[in-house]
């Protein structure tokens, strides 16, 4: 399971578009969201979006940060006009953004610094304070977790502590009876059914959607409606095949501060060209392990064993190469990660990690002729840097990928060792590390 958070506007869509689905068309929620992001013509909005000329709005970053509201990085009441010179005041520079505060409110931390780039604009609910609540769920390795506190917003503190708890077991879902017994004890009885109500139905959401993280804080219910204010959300970024038509386009932004490497950002627009998978992120461009994992559910899964062994901080890139992708994408996929690996040299040598699962469809062969062609290029590269290699791989036409691989170890003077569905699939792992580490 790969957890990917989601932009802020994004999941408020999903929201607004599908609730109704979930919740037997009881709930209503609002498609008044707007998303300002480099090359928005912000004159132009207004045409497509009245509301934003006739309301008053809030305005926040829509970039994976936490504590916006204290680091003073949400605009409240604005009207339109004060909404673009907001945006344009906060996006013209680098900004540094505090992670932790003491109790007093003062930052407790060394803060990360990066640009503003992305925008939501909604409009301003106007609600008391006890009109807010805590919900959030999050996925364990037993099922999912129901997190509740009757008081939300800015100053709802140490949630952990503080937060009731309903543990949801694999394949179950929770009823409204359970959830007002469990969770909603020290919510107004006028307010109890409509909450657990909807309560109820975002699990249905949560589960469908395979969603791993969902907070709402605050969630507003009043005696009239339930409103998400302010969420966050993961998405399991594995489970696409089954969701990705109901998530629609959906984004998987990097997080606040953290810019993408030349390398990262021609992987990224390969994937955009492609219906397969192409993911890549750079943990230690030094690193002496390098991985090329197809799926992934098996990325995160070598990353999990290299972790285990004791060899995290060696592990230099996590990412992976699936849904069946051409012998020419494969090959520039193989080609970039072969480039970064053989930069530096480091005297101990390096291992490629070439594995995954046992496929369903994917052509193994065929993938495997773009990453022996990316091989047989940098042949001179990998022997001076002293790589060795490891493959695992099994399903369609994996035999003749292996064959393939085994033949090329006979002349690339490389070192390559091939295994097929025989072996456990991170076996490679212990059989390179434990000996070469």
């Amino acid at each position: 399971m790969a957890h990917k958070a989601i932009r802020e506007a994004d999941g408020k869509r999903m929201l607004a578009r599908l609730f109704k689905n979930y919740s037997n068309g009881k709930y209503d929620i609002h498609e008044k969201y707007v998303t300002v992001k480099p090359g928005t013509d912000m004159m132009k909005l207004p045409i497509h979006h009245k509301w934003l000329t006739t309301e008053k709005l809030v305005v926040k970053p829509d970039q994976l940060i936490k504590r916006r509201g204290k680091n003073k990085l949400i605009l409240v009441g604005a009207n339109y006009d004060q909404a673009k010179e907001w945006i344009k005041e906060k996006s013209k520079g680098p900004i540094k953004i505090y992670g932790k505060f003491d109790a007093n409110g003062k930052p407790a931390d060394k803060g990360t610094v990066g640009q503003l780039t992305h925008f939501i604009i909604e409009p301003m609910i106007p609600h008391k304070d006890s009109d807010e609540f805590y919900l959030a769920i999050t996925s364990t390795k037993d099922g999912d977790t129901i997190m509740f506190h009757h008081e939300g917003g800015v100053k709802v503190g140490d949630v952990d502590t503080k937060a009731v708890r309903l543990e949801v077991p694999i394949g179950s879902f929770p009823t409204q009876i359970e959830i007002e017994k469990k969770l909603l004890g020290k919510v107004a009885a006028n307010r109890k059914k409509r909450l657990s109500g909807f309560i109820e139905a975002l699990f249905k959401f949560y589960a469908d959607l395979n969603f791993t993280y969902l907070e709402i804080n605050p969630i507003v219910v009043t005696k009239s409606a339930v409103i998400p204010l302010d969420l966050a959300a993961k998405l399991d970024s594995t489970a696409e095949f089954e969701s990705g038509a109901k998530w629609h386009k959906i984004e998987f932004p990097a997080p606040f501060g953290r810019t993408l490497t030349k390398e990262e950002a021609y992987i990224e627009d390969l994937d955009s060209k492609t219906g397969a998978s192409l993911k890549l992120t750079i943990l230690n461009p030094e690193g002496r392990i390098w991985t090329m994992v197809a799926g992934g559910g098996a990325s995160v899964i070598y990353a999990d064993t290299i972790t285990d062994l004791g060899c995290m901080n060696e592990l230099a890139n996590y990412g992976e190469y699936s849904g069946d992708p051409s012998e020419e994408f494969t090959y520039l996929y193989a080609k970039t990660i072969l480039d970064l690996m053989t930069k530096k040299k480091n005297p101990k040598g390096k291992f490629l990690l070439i594995g995954g699962g046992i496929a369903n469809f994917t052509d193994i062969a065929n993938t495997f002729k773009g990453i022996i062609k990316a091989l047989k290029e940098h042949q001179k590269e990998l022997q001076e840097n002293k790589v060795k290699i490891y493959v695992r791989r099994g399903g369609p036409n994996y035999q003749e990928g292996l064959f393939q691989m085994r033949k090329l170890g006979e002349s690339l003077g490389v070192p390559i060792e091939v295994y097929g569905p025989e072996t456990h699939m991170t076996k490679i792992v212990s059989m390179a590390l434990k000996g070469g580490m």
